[in-house]
């Protein structure tokens, strides 16, 4: 006699999963879905765990109110969380906000940029080494954000012409910025080391890099490919936490990061310093040799040329601008 199957329906996924199957169907970036999927969980953990399909408006509303009232966050925190909830009703579980949230909003704190003068940027970049000092000197040489630095590849640098080109950078948009001549002779030592390691990872059976989801259906063999390559590579393999492939991925930023923080410790400089004070002084230090205020907007990748105007602000500040009236006397 012959046994019956017994159809057990399945379970249906649970609401993160949920939110990480879109997320990945629309090719957002891991960092973002680790983002978002963190503030949806905080959001139903505030309202004691209810399901987000029996909430609404007046839930997100009041979970905003909390974050910029309570919690204190900034203004473009709080717009994160009230993006990822967007995302959340319209995307996943296709039941778009539609009322007016009249949360109570973060306030926008304007507070001018630290920036390094000359001998102090010098000092810092003099107390690294190896891949980071390397790194660091691109930072406020070209004036690339940190994730953009770490994400380059080996084809986006052309010695040639001694320009970098940024590919999908704040924006989704791609821009030239120069390469510093003084840093060719360390940067193509570096790639060769670089290129190593990718010729034993190749040996070994793996070798492949992440790319995106296009250019992997349009160019099957390029991840494998010696252009496509990392500039900044990890020190080791890891498994992508999405499709579970031994890969070996960029550096991790906090490297950087630590480096920059003992440098500075090393150097004796008393100001609050990260790798975002290279980017704040590469443009006041252009500005301060007569280079316009145009150029340097391109250079950044800034949509409006107000964002960059903070850097005019920083050169009025002190010896650049008002002459105390003390030393008048």
């Amino acid at each position: 006699m012959e046994k019956q199957e017994i159809n057990t329906p399945k379970r249906p996924r649970k609401l993160l999963d949920q939110v990480r199957d879109v997320m990945r169907l629309k090719h957002y970036a891991y960092r973002t879905e680790v983002t978002y999927s963190d503030w949806i969980k905080r959001f139903i953990l505030f309202h004691d765990k209810r399901h987000p399909r029996q909430m609404g408006e007046p839930e997100v509303e009041a979970f905003l109110t909390w974050l910029a009232v309570d919690k204190k966050v900034s203004k473009s925190t709080q717009n994160q969380a009230f993006n990822a909830l967007i995302f959340l009703y319209r995307d996943v579980l296709k039941s778009p906000l539609e009322g007016r949230i009249n949360a109570v909003r973060s306030r926008k704190k304007q507070r001018l940029p630290v920036v390094m003068s000359k001998a102090e940027t010098q000092r810092v970049l003099k107390a690294m080494n190896g891949s980071t000092q390397l790194m660091a000197k691109l930072l406020y040489g070209s004036g690339i954000r940190l994730m953009e630095c770490i994400r380059l590849r080996v084809k986006d640098i052309d010695f040639e012409i001694n320009e970098i080109r940024v590919r999908s950078g704040k924006g989704d948009k791609d821009r030239l910025v120069p390469l510093p001549e003084s840093i060719k002779p360390a940067l193509n030592m570096h790639l060769e080391r670089v290129q190593l390691i990718h010729e034993k990872d190749l040996a070994d059976g793996h070798g492949a890099v992440y790319l995106p989801h296009a250019l992997k259906r349009k160019y099957p063999n390029a991840a494998k490919e010696w252009i496509w390559q990392y500039v900044f590579p990890s020190t080791r393999l890891s498994r992508d936490p999405r499709t579970g492939e031994i890969r070996r991925h960029h550096m991790d930023p906090s490297s950087l990061d630590r480096a920059i923080k003992r440098a500075v410790k090393l150097a004796g400089i008393n100001k609050r310093i990260s790798s975002h004070t290279f980017r704040h002084s590469f443009a006041t230090h252009l500005l301060q040799t007569g280079t316009d205020i145009r150029t340097i907007q391109s250079l950044l990748g800034h949509n409006d040329v107000s964002t960059t105007m903070i850097y005019t602000h920083v050169l009025r500040q002190g010896a650049q601008g008002v002459k105390s009236p003390l030393d008048q006397l």
